[in-house]
C-alpha cells in the first residue's frame, strides 16, 4: 500500500459550471467525491498490481499519481468550460449565444478525448500487472506482433464504423437488427443508444480519430522494423571503440576495451545510452532519436581520440 496523492478540484468553478446548465441545487464537494472515487480506482490497481509484481510498485504507483494529476486537469477544465456559456434552459431562447455554445461543445470535445487518453493510464497499470507491455523492438516475434496489433485496430475502426451508420438509421429497429448481427446485446445496444452529455449517440467521433492515429503510428513503426531487419546488423570500428547496429537486437551498441572514463560514461548516460552486462556493451534501442543520439556519441567520442593522440 502507498500513500495516494490527490490534486486541487476547484469547487467554485464546478458549482457555477453545474448552475449554468441545471435547475437542480449542487451538492457541495460532489465533484472532488467523483474525482477522488475515479483515482482510487487507479490505486486500488496499482496496489493490486504491486502485490503480484513487487519490483514494479514504485513504477506503477508513479503512474497512478500521474492518472491522479492529468484526471484533475480533466474536472477543472471541464468546469472552466461549463462555464463558457449556459444551457438554454437557463438562459432562454431569446438572443441565445450559437456561436458561443458552438465554441464551448467543441472545447468539451477536445476535452472528453483528452480524458478519453488519460483512461489509457489505468491500460498501462493493467498491462504491467498481467505482463502485457508494450511489445518491444528486440522482440524475435515484434514483426508478428505488430501486426496482429494492426489487423485487430483496423477491425475496429470498422466495427465502429459500422456501429455508428447502424444506430444512427432513421429506421430504429432495422438499426438494432444489424447491432444483433455485429454481436451487440440487448444491454450493449440500450447502452450504445443512451445519448452523452452533448445528445449524441453510438461512439463519438474523437474514439474514431484516436484509433486512426494509433494505426498510423503502429503502421510507421513496422516499416522501420521491416526496414532495419531487412538491413541487417553492421560494425565499424574506430581507435579506441566500436559501433554495432544490432537488429536482431534492435539496439545502437557502442564497445570499449575495458570500462570508459568517467566523461565518457557521462556522454553516453546523457545520450540514453546504458550499460547492458550481457552485451558487454552501451546500447539504446534504434529508433530516429537512438540514430541522431548515436551520432553525437560518436563525432564527441572522436573528438577525444583526436585530443589524446
Amino acid at each position: 500500500m502507498n500513500e495516494r496523492k490527490y490534486f486541487f478540484i476547484n469547487e467554485n468553478s464546478a458549482k457555477a459550471a453545474h448552475d449554468m446548465m441545471s435547475m437542480r441545487d449542487y451538492i457541495s464537494g460532489s465533484t472532488t467525491a467523483e474525482y477522488r472515487r475515479e483515482v482510487n480506482k487507479a490505486y486500488d490497481l496499482a496496489d493490486k498490481a504491486a502485490e503480484k509484481r513487487p519490483e514494479e510498485a514504485e513504477r506503477v504507483y508513479r503512474i497512478a499519481e500521474r492518472y491522479a494529476k492529468k484526471l484533475a486537469e480533466y474536472y477543472n477544465k471541464e468546469s472552466r468550460i461549463g462555464m463558457m456559456c449556459p444551457s438554454v434552459m437557463i438562459s432562454g431562447a431569446s438572443n441565445f449565444p450559437v456561436r458561443k455554445k458552438e465554441k464551448q461543445v467543441a472545447a468539451w470535445d477536445r476535452n472528453h478525448q483528452f480524458y478519453t487518453q488519460v483512461q489509457g493510464i489505468l491500460t498501462k497499470i493493467e498491462n504491467i500487472m498481467y505482463g502485457r507491455e508494450i511489445i518491444k523492438s528486440d522482440d524475435e516475434r515484434a514483426i508478428e506482433k505488430l501486426e496482429e496489433k494492426l489487423e485487430d485496430m483496423k477491425n475496429l475502426q470498422e466495427q465502429i464504423k459500422a456501429t455508428n451508420k447502424a444506430i444512427r438509421l432513421k429506421d430504429t429497429e432495422a438499426g438494432n437488427d444489424l447491432l444483433r448481427e455485429m454481436g451487440y446485446s440487448e444491454e450493449n445496444i440500450a447502452e450504445l443508444r443512451k445519448p452523452d452529455d452533448l445528445g449524441r449517440i453510438g461512439y463519438p467521433d474523437y474514439e474514431l480519430s484516436n484509433n486512426n492515429a494509433n494505426i498510423h503510428r503502429v503502421e510507421e513503426r513496422l516499416k522501420r522494423l521491416k526496414a532495419a531487419k531487412e538491413r541487417g546488423s553492421y560494425e565499424q570500428e574506430y581507435k579506441t571503440f566500436k559501433v554495432v547496429e544490432n537488429t536482431e537486437a534492435m539496439r545502437y551498441q557502442i564497445l570499449f576495451d575495458g570500462k570508459p572514463e568517467a566523461d565518457i560514461r557521462n556522454l553516453l548516460k546523457s545520450n540514453g545510452f546504458k550499460w547492458a552486462p550481457s552485451q558487454g556493451a552501451w546500447q539504446r534501442q534504434i529508433t530516429p532519436n537512438g540514430k541522431w543520439a548515436l551520432k553525437r556519441v560518436i563525432d564527441k567520442l572522436k573528438e577525444m581520440e583526436e585530443q589524446y593522440d
